[in-house]
């Protein structure tokens, strides 16, 4: 933690760097180095929240605080007219933490353990969620499909009532997993890694929050110079929006979600992962 506590110079670097019109390419280098430190203060605090709560709690946080960073860059990059851009972010973000952060996590944390536990339930409700969610996002397309619309007005209409009803989906998923039914999400694993809080409650939140707006202004700084910094790199929106931007927006809950496998708490690291996801498509995505 110390050397990511050095590495948050990068972040008035980032902002006094685009304040005195540094090259965009600079100022994309820097703030993405900037939100690096950042996510790594936002997993700390987010581990020392839910050693006081629970494992559920801890995810949905973890997740709330790592999406906010992309759903920043998604918003500004569509009020820019990066339609593209947008769609890709979303697409990348989902697969990225169901493949990629996932897969890294499980690998991570077998190379310390041999056998790892967790709660079936959880897996069991979070693929269910994630088939419901599918199936919503694919409505407006099958009803511009079997019903053409050439000013597209009566599918912006079904688009409208497809994202109220994902965002009150996302919602009930939270209520049963949290509250009516949260004794079915309790963790029961075998002996890990296990690490006293360093912080209170109130002081891990304060801390959690201090880092998701300090995230939220640098992903500003980040997206303003995207387009300008992808031309000189040479990359397409559609690569930029798929890869660089959901790595770059969920460092956070990447970062915890490995780092929690690798203390045998299984329950915490597929909460993150796959909590990420669902938030995603039934939150950011209705939202945006």
């Amino acid at each position: 933690m110390k050397i990511l506590y050095a590495l948050l110079v990068f972040v008035p670097i980032a902002i006094l760097a685009r304040i005195a019109g540094a090259p965009p390419i600079a100022v994309f280098i820097l703030s993405a180095l900037a939100i690096i430190p950042l996510s790594g203060v936002m997993g700390a605090a987010t581990e020392a929240v839910a050693e006081h709560t629970s494992p559920a709690i801890g995810g949905v946080l973890s997740a709330t605080m790592g999406n906010l960073a992309e759903l920043i860059i998604a918003t500004i990059a569509l009020r820019a007219g990066l339609i593209d851009l947008v769609k890709a972010s979303i697409t990348g973000s989902i697969l990225g933490n169901l493949l990629l952060v996932l897969g890294i996590a499980l690998f991570a944390g077998g190379l310390k353990f041999k056998v790892q536990k967790f709660n079936r339930n959880l897996a069991g409700s979070s693929t269910t969620v994630l088939l419901i969610a599918v199936f919503g996002l694919v409505v407006p397309a099958l009803f511009y499909g079997l019903h053409p619309d050439p000013a597209r007005a009566a599918t912006v209409r079904m688009s409208h009532y497809v994202a109220w009803l994902l965002i009150a989906g996302y919602v009930a998923w939270l209520v049963f997993s949290l509250w009516t039914h949260s004794s079915s999400f309790s963790s029961d694993q075998g002996p890990g890694v296990t690490v006293a809080p360093k912080w209170s409650s109130k002081k891990a939140m304060g801390i959690l929050l201090a880092a998701a707006v300090t995230i939220g202004v640098v992903a500003e700084v980040l997206v303003s110079v995207t387009v300008e910094a992808v031309k000189v790199l040479g990359l397409s929106e559609f690569f930029v929006g798929l890869i660089l931007i959901p790595i770059i927006g969920n460092a956070a809950e990447n970062s915890s979600a490995i780092i929690m496998a690798m203390r045998n708490r299984m329950d915490l690291a597929l909460n993150i992962a796959i909590g990420s996801s669902i938030q995603v498509a039934l939150l950011i995505a209705p939202l945006l």
